[in-house]
């Protein structure tokens, strides 16, 4: 893909400051651009970098001093982070949507069907009974089951496993490795010590505009259905369990684990190794933070929790200064008993 820089200021409502006739064919760190590259200045600190790069175009606010001379053309916008970040989203977009077509070997079963505009990689795989959308793209060595429901404009990378009975909304994005809708973790104990199966017959629901990350685990529900709300962003590496529900907005970071039948809200923030037993409920807005162990419903909206087990951000820091002060104040005590 190539544009000159003008196109490219014209994408980003900002103005070009120099040749503006220039072609750009790929994204550069500023401290690394060559011809043909463009790039962005939004820290002073890789400021430097701005008089001795090659690029053909950095982007930088529009309010920025240079203070000797460069070889580049600069392309100035309101925000230079923002306006790279659209441009990134842009090349991104721009780059899936120039995947069609089917390659061999793939299959789909007879009984299944798929929208416009559609790519199937190598060794692909569609079950029985599966509907697909307009500009779906299914790549190398992607499995989808059997009854399986996918909207417009998704994207299933590699060595992703859609199980049966999924269903999956529009603007969606599983990366590879991720696993939806495996049975969930259901076994009953017998009188003589062992473990029976309980089969699980739900599945799973994704509303639009979920990403799922690589080698995260969204389990089927029982019965019923586990649903990801529209909007929900999951990182890599993260479990979640039978019959959970995720709110709407609610981003979860990796390693984190969600147990079964638990319910989060909305625009919730669960960081990284963050643990939450199953069938509590999360108020929305809530922010859990890394390592944290939550055993018991968070009721209240808006609030901050840190700790194993968790408890109240403001609660956990007063418990923190004494924490890192009890062999301080075990001394104070042995002094106040000999005095005593």
């Amino acid at each position: 893909m190539e544009f000159t820089v003008g196109q490219l200021a014209g994408l980003l409502e900002g103005k070009a400051e120099g040749d503006d006739t220039q072609k750009v064919n790929r994204l550069d760190k500023i401290q690394e651009g060559k011809p043909g590259g463009i790039s962005f200045l939004a820290n002073e600190k890789y400021e430097p970098y701005l008089y001795e790069t090659e690029a053909t175009a950095v982007i930088v606010s529009e309010d920025f001093v240079a203070a000797r001379p460069f070889k580049t053309t600069l392309i100035r916008v309101k925000d230079a982070y923002l306006g790279f970040t659209k441009l990134l989203e842009a090349y991104a977009q721009l780059s899936k949507s120039m995947l069609a077509g089917v390659e061999d070997p793939c299959f789909i079963h007879p009984t299944s069907s798929i929208g416009e505009n559609h790519y199937r990689g190598a060794f692909s795989y569609i079950g029985k009974n599966s509907r697909l959308g307009n500009n779906v793209k299914i790549h190398p060595q992607a499995y989808i089951g059997d009854n399986v429901s996918i909207g417009n404009n998704c994207i299933i990378h590699s060595g992703a496993r859609i199980c049966a009975d999924t269903v999956i909304g529009n603007n969606c994005e599983i990366f590879p490795g991720a696993v939806i809708g495996a049975d969930g973790f259901g076994f009953a104990p017998q009188a003589d010590g062992t473990y029976k199966a309980i089969p699980q017959i739900g599945n799973v629901i994704l509303e639009d505009n979920v990403s799922i990350g690589s080698n995260t685990t969204v389990d089927c529900a029982t019965m019923g259905s586990t649903i990801i709300r529209k909007g929900a962003k999951i990182d890599n590496q993260v479990q979640i369990a039978h019959n959970v529900i995720i709110g709407e907005n609610t981003v979860i970071a990796a390693q984190a684990g969600i147990s079964g039948s638990t319910e989060i809200g909305k625009n919730c923030v669960i960081a990284g190794k963050a643990g939450i037993v199953g069938h509590l409920k999360i108020a929305d807005n809530t922010t859990i933070g890394a390592n944290t162990g939550v055993s018991k419903s968070i009721k209240k909206s808006g609030e901050t929790h840190l700790g194993y087990m968790s408890m109240d951000i403001k609660d956990f820091l007063k418990s923190y200064a004494y924490f890192k002060n009890l062999d301080q104040l075990e001394k104070r005590v042995k002094e106040l008993e000999k005095k005593g």
